[in-house]
């Protein structure tokens, strides 16, 4: 028995097939052969894209010359209602200004200050979920809450619980559901003037977004004016500047960038925990294994995240199989050469780490969950080479230590106190949105240890 994934459209389908089958799901919309393949490349009547599969390729984009493949504003276009110019969405001098003031509040030392947060979160989930012991859970729905409940205790100091927390969750929700992973302005080039024909909830939900978010930031900055606001991760970046033109944030900078981190640092989250314990439903020898490692965690220090090794392999692994952003859009500068074809200018470059991460010619057993496999040199070079979870190089995502804690911290919290089931009949199947979901939800049976 294999983790679910989805099943591979034909080789061969017209234009609008293809369109429809990727407005709905981009990854049933690929064919088998990009497992093996290294590159392969798609037509439109617009432009043509290149999904490359190949770490020697991927180094050159992400890596060696990122800046000659900035992101393609064609997958920014769905985002933008909600995101604004958000260091998700820009590049250039735009986006290494972001990242400058950005980057200072998850290095190593700020981390272990949100691992306090992080770890009453974890409490507060084990807490509610008590109260469904028994009883078979939807599993994607609960760990949205405890990621949400995450991103607001460590950057704004405030439980999910929360008047405005609770209503960001709630629109945050709606916004989710009602938004397409791709705007039409993604498949055909529109004037900057034409308008893109989001949907009335998607644009109602996302300004309410926006609007809520704008309360956090006002009164947080009337905190620091004060003197009196906590040292967590909001505080941080608002009163960080810019160290080559002394610039921080203004509001609708920060807007932008808190609406940023909670679909990051939320949506990925809630996504990579969810598929985590679906394998560990499906693997139950390991969920022992984490439970007596989880001891490590008294009392509950930062230290102790060294010692839960076992936990990060088998995160480590879900996100191999489950990544939560599904593939990478960037967009050729200038005419490329890759694997003797020419690329033209205005290309779109694919990157996908869910082909990637199971690419048939690098990895053993590719569709298998093995949790031992991170401690083979076999692994060790695929995971330099072919395991990007959270992108790489200079725009490799700034939380992505932040995830590495939160992810084995919340497990193995959840492992010391429940064992999940599988429930007969409901397999996950695996659809790509804003992040890789299941189609129907992640049911488990809850069991109190």
């Amino acid at each position: 028995m294999t983790p679910p994934k989805p099943t591979s459209r034909p080789d061969k389908v017209s234009l609008w097939r293809y369109l429809r089958l990727f407005r709905k799901d981009i990854l049933s919309a690929q064919p088998q052969r990009l497992y093996r393949a290294w590159m392969a490349e798609f037509r439109t009547p617009f432009f043509r894209s290149y999904l490359v599969n190949q770490p020697e390729l991927i180094d050159t984009v992400l890596k060696k010359r990122p800046d000659d493949f900035p992101k393609s504003n064609r997958i920014s276009e769905g985002l933008r209602p909600l995101l604004g110019d958000s260091v998700f969405l820009t590049n250039g001098d735009t986006w290494k200004r972001q990242r400058r003031i950005i980057d200072p509040a998850f290095e190593g030392g700020r981390l272990k200050d949100t691992f306090p947060a992080m770890h009453a979160a974890g409490q507060a989930a084990v807490d509610r979920l008590r109260l469904q012991s028994g009883g078979v859970v939807e599993f994607e729905e609960v760990t949205s809450h405890i990621a949400a409940d995450v991103i607001f205790r460590t950057l704004f100091s405030v439980p999910i619980e929360h008047e405005i927390a609770a209503q960001v969750f709630d629109k945050f929700r709606s916004y989710q559901r009602e938004q397409p992973i791709l705007n039409i302005a993604a498949f055909v080039p529109l004037p900057k003037w034409l308008p893109r024909l989001h949907s009335r909830r998607t644009k109602k939900n996302a300004k309410d977004i926006r609007a809520l978010i704008r309360r956090l930031t006002a009164d947080r900055a009337e905190l620091i004016a004060r003197g009196g606001a906590p040292d967590d991760l909001a505080t941080k970046i608002m009163t960080t500047r810019d160290p080559e033109n002394g610039r921080g944030f203004d509001t609708q900078e920060m807007v932008d960038q808190v609406a940023i981190f909670f679909l990051a640092g939320h949506e990925t989250s809630a996504s990579a925990l969810a598929w985590t314990l679906y394998l560990l439903a499906m693997y139950p020898e390991w969920q022992d294994k984490l439970a007596e490692e989880a001891v490590a965690l008294d009392p509950p220090e930062f230290s102790v995240m060294s010692r839960l090794k076992l936990s990060r392999d088998v995160f480590r692994e879900a996100l191999r199989l489950y990544p939560p952003v599904p593939m990478m859009v960037r967009e050729a500068k200038c005419p490329e050469r890759f694997r003797n074809r020419a690329v033209s200018e205005g290309s779109q470059i694919v990157i996908s780490p869910w082909h990637l991460h199971r690419q048939e010619r690098l990895w053993e057993r590719p569709d298998e969950f093995d949790p031992t496999r991170w401690g083979t040199e076999n692994v060790k070079t695929c995971q330099r080479n072919a395991y990007i979870p959270f992108s790489t190089g200079s725009r490799v995502c700034p939380g992505a230590g932040f995830a590495m804690i939160e992810g084995p911290l919340l497990l193995s919290m959840l492992l010391r106190h429940f064992r999940f089931e599988l429930v007969e009949g409901q397999t996950p199947i695996p659809v790509a949105h804003l992040t890789v979901r299941s189609k129907d939800g992640i049911w488990l049976r809850l069991v109190e240890r």
